[in-house]
């Protein structure tokens, strides 16, 4: 009986493996469009059949990985040797009892596009259909030509290849040749068709024996040598003796078919279930190093979310921080404002009684209180001492009260000073309004004494008292006499002389 053949040979890089078989990774020539580098091994650089994934995290094929750990003696990973040779670690060793089965990669592979590129074939179809399609009625694991019509796509170095090994049946008749995984599926998917055959060479061997019988040889040494060896090779009970008598023989073979059926069975599953026993183990492997690193990932996802919520709590704080200083600088540059008109009053502020009051833009200010915009204005603060009264002027450029609409009205306004509790109380200092002559030829002057019963002339219980002074100061009408510079360059002066010795 023929033994199934294992051993590995190098080839070029552009060979490819006997009968349409490819134990080391499709051609990617097959594919409809180019395949994402996930999909290459990174032994053969073909399409990954049967992948599997290191340590590394690198996927080499099946067969390739076994290749490569057969023939090297310290097999290091080709693609981390590439990216970087100086962190090379344990994990970079291949090892096939550390290499799990890549279920996920496998089911993307097997739903690929892919046809095939035999002439005259035009099949279509996804990749886990590929080796059983029929080409014109043939399969394509049948087809002789393959090896002409697909050639693999190594870039560098040589490929290993599997010599192609043949059924164990192969002496009774069964043509089969393949890898020797393929081998194996074939004897276990064909046992009926073994046990066929099997009987048939046994009702050969009984037909050759009475013909022995017939013409008188039956004591003779048997001529039919290649029978004796089929049946020697397939192990049937009771070998046939050169010198024996054949059909006693044969006869036992032919009344223990049922026995050796049943055995042959029992070496199937026997068989099965040591290579099930041997996936299980390889699985258990699998779901170790699943669980290992299911745990150092709910570790590194718990550090994670720790971190994430210190990081929240920082930010919250920081937060909190931006607004407290935004609350604070506001609050400053509030004070700072204040600061700076207080600073711009003393700077303009007078302490003696008298106070020169610039009004710009007279023309538009005026047009703006007769329309309403602006009623009227306040001038700066004044002193008539140091510590003396605080007061300040209000003009109303269109007329208030009896003057609206024909005079300037002037007023003086009492206002809440620092020392009121020092001085005395009502107001009585006399008051001098003046309109300044820019030519200073005639200013217009009025003086009134405060009316001590009034209220806007006590001791201010508010910011400021009541306004009081002149409603018709000056006519409107006379603000442009030719004779006068009351009003010039848009400017008009007005003075204020609080007498501070009465």
């Amino acid at each position: 009986m023929a033994e199934n053949a294992t051993d590995t040979v190098l080839v070029g890089p552009h060979l490819t493996p006997d009968e349409n078989e490819f134990p080391f990774g499709y051609p990617t020539s097959i594919c409809q469009s180019t395949p994402e580098p996930k999909y290459l091994c990174c032994g053969c650089h073909n399409v990954l059949k049967k992948a599997l994934q290191t340590l590394c995290g690198h996927r080499y094929c099946s067969a390739c990985l076994s290749w490569i750990v057969r023939i090297s003696k310290n097999p290091i990973c080709s693609r981390c040797k590439e990216e970087n040779p100086q962190t090379v670690g344990d994990e970079s060793f291949l090892s096939e009892e550390k290499a799990f089965i890549d279920a996920a990669i496998n089911k993307e592979i097997s739903e690929l596009s892919v046809h095939c590129v035999i002439s005259g074939c035009g099949w279509t179809g996804l990749m886990k259909n590929f080796e059983t399609h029929e080409c014109g009625g043939i399969s394509l694991k049948d087809h002789k030509q393959t090896v002409t019509k697909i050639s693999t796509e190594e870039k560098d170095g040589l490929v290993p290849i599997e010599v192609q090994g043949m059924c164990s049946f192969a002496d009774i008749g069964c043509s089969f040749k393949g890898s020797q995984e393929m081998v194996k599926e074939h004897e276990v998917s064909s046992l009926p068709e073994h046990l066929r055959l099997l009987l048939e060479l046994v009702s050969q061997v009984k037909a050759h024996n009475r013909e022995k019988k017939v013409s008188g040889f039956s004591h003779a040494k048997p001529s039919g040598k290649p029978l004796e060896r089929n049946l020697s090779d397939l192990q049937l009970q009771g070998a046939v003796e050169i010198n024996g008598d054949l059909e006693a023989d044969c006869f036992r073979a032919a009344s223990s078919d049922s026995e050796e059926e049943l055995a042959l069975q029992r070496f199937m599953k026997e068989k099965l279930l040591a290579e099930l026993q041997e996936k299980l183990l390889v699985f258990e492997n699998i779901v170790t190093v699943l669980n290992k690193e299911v745990e150092v990932s709910h570790l590194a996802i718990v550090a994670s979310v720790h971190q994430s919520g210190l990081t929240q709590d920082l930010i919250l704080s920081l937060e909190q921080r931006v607004i407290d200083l935004q609350q604070t600088l506001a609050q400053k540059d509030l004070a700072l404002t204040k600061l700076e008109q207080s600073l711009h009053l003393l700077e303009e502020a007078s302490y003696d009684g008298v106070y020169l009051w610039k009004i710009t833009n007279f023309t538009r200010r005026c047009h703006e209180s007769a329309c309403g915009r602006m009623i009227s204005q306040f001038s700066p603060a004044f002193y008539t001492a140091r510590y003396g009264y605080k007061l300040c002027l209000r003009i109303y450029f269109n007329g208030d009260g009896t003057g609206k609409g024909t005079h300037l009205s002037l007023f003086i306004v009492v206002m809440k000073g620092e020392y009121d509790a020092l001085l005395e109380w009502p107001f009585r200092n006399k008051v001098t309004f003046m309109l300044l002559d820019q030519n200073n030829r005639e200013h217009v002057i009025d003086s009134f004494h405060p009316d001590l019963t009034s209220g806007s002339f006590q001791r201010p219980q508010g910011e400021s008292n009541i306004a009081s002074g002149r409603p018709m100061f000056f006519p409107l009408n006379k603000l442009q006499s030719p004779k006068h510079a009351y009003v010039k360059d848009d400017t008009v002066f007005l003075k204020c002389v609080i007498e501070t010795n009465s």
